[in-house]
């Protein structure tokens, strides 16, 4: 394995995936690519006034900020590291980054209780889905 494509999206479940995925790439001798994704969609759910460029411009800045943290806290266990940021649906974000960066394999975190987006089978299902699309692997950590 020689390059692994991590999704980020901050807060302590991040945290714990982006130190296990630094701990795997350290032992594979593997480069990461953090990745975060911008997708405003939700904000179509809202009947409030919103600029989408406005979100979406914020939350590119919430994200290269996140990323930085992940990739500096990747140098420090003695891994390369690189950040991507992407705006669209997630599973097509994921597809394109992971394809666009060369990833050997994706990472994505467990869920984590009630702060999760996701439920375990729906993040296996999502997983399936991309190994099936792209031929790349995908592992939950």
């Amino acid at each position: 394995m020689n390059k692994i494509l991590c999704a980020t999206r901050g807060g302590e479940a991040s945290r714990r995936t982006q130190e296990a995925v630094i701990e795997m790439a350290r032992q594979e001798g593997a480069t990461i690519v953090f990745l975060y994704v911008v997708d405003v969609e939700f904000l179509r759910l809202t009947a409030r006034g919103v600029r989408p460029d406005v979100v979406s411009t914020e939350m590119e800045h919430m994200g290269e900020f996140l990323l930085a943290i992940a990739v500096e806290r990747a140098q420090k266990g003695g891994v390369a590291a690189e950040a991507v940021v992407r705006h669209g649906p997630l599973i097509e974000a994921l597809e394109s980054a992971a394809l666009e960066q060369g990833a050997d394999a994706i990472a994505f975190g467990r869920p984590a209780g009630v702060e999760s987006s996701f439920s375990l089978s729906d993040l296996e299902a999502m997983a399936a889905r991309i190994t099936e699309d792209t031929g790349i692997e995908t592992f939950i950590v």
